[in-house]
């Protein structure tokens, strides 16, 4: 009988290894057809006419609805990959090309991004680890701004080269590691009031380390205060959901700033619109 014991025992344990062994397989199947997907996707796409969008909810009232609202305030959408990176690569793109036809605010924003390197270095970041992430972000900032309020030719040459360089990993990937370094500075300098934000027990360090730094981690509201807070820099965000009535509600950051930047954010996305 304990023989039997044993063996049923053993059986019983080779099924659940079975289970799990077989749910890994799945989920990394599945993580692998993500991966493929969104590598078939630019980082950043061309530029498209909002009511292509209707082709992707001819069955969804709700969403169709939603889509014709956002056309009537928004003539073109530049899809990103879904990567988790969404909302600082979109964010970066479409505000360094604002600036490229503002003067003014790229004066003001040289400053604070000239200076950001040494307030990261001052809350604690190795000086190192920064460094290199700086460099490529101010080497296309300082591009951006060789033109930036010029009606000239050279216009569309940075414009071309703003859209290489943001599909280029090596480019795009530092600006965006850059820019979540700045998002962390700005939540740790204000640790007191970004607290209340934060779900749990975390502190505003963990939180920090766990979903603002690491790249691929998805961005929410918090993000988006942080940021549009640490560069001064006025950001509306279209939330198309299943929420009721037709009209897609919009939220700006920092509350009250006039936004020069605008995204359209879908459970989980964001890209960027364009009136």
């Amino acid at each position: 009988m304990a023989d039997d014991a044993s063996s049923s025992s053993g059986c019983t344990g080779n099924l659940v290894d079975n289970s799990i062994n077989q749910d890994e397989l799945i989920m990394k199947q599945q993580r692998e057809i993500e991966k493929e997907i969104s590598e078939s996707i630019p980082l950043v796409g061309d530029l498209e006419v909002l009511s292509s969008l209707e082709k992707e909810y001819t069955e969804d009232p709700i969403y169709l609805l939603k889509v014709k609202d956002l056309s009537s305030k928004y003539k073109y959408i530049r899809r990103t990959r879904p990567d988790g990176n969404c909302f600082f690569r979109a964010f970066s793109y479409a505000y360094l090309e604002h600036l490229l036809t503002d003067k003014a605010e790229y004066d003001k924003f040289y400053e604070i991004a000239k200076n950001s390197k040494d307030t990261l270095v001052a809350l604690g970041f190795p000086e190192f680890t920064v460094e290199d992430f700086y460099e490529t972000f101010i080497e296309v900032v300082q591009r951006v701004g060789e033109q930036a309020g010029s009606s000239s030719a050279g216009l569309d040459e940075v414009r071309g080269e703003l859209h290489y360089k943001f599909n280029k990993e090596g480019y795009s990937d530092y600006i965006v590691v850059y820019l979540r370094l700045v998002t962390s500075g700005q939540l740790r300098m204000q640790h007191n009031f970004y607290q209340n934000f934060i779900e749990g027990s975390r502190t505003v360090t963990e939180f920090c380390r766990q979903e603002v730094e690491p790249m691929y981690k998805e961005s929410d509201h918090i993000h988006i205060i942080a940021l549009s807070n640490a560069l001064n820099v006025g950001v509306r965000v279209k939330y198309m959901d299943r929420g009721e009535g037709s009209q897609v509600i919009a939220h700006d950051f920092p509350e009250g700033a006039r936004p020069l930047v605008h995204l359209l954010y879908r459970p989980g996305h964001y890209d960027i619109l364009y009136a």
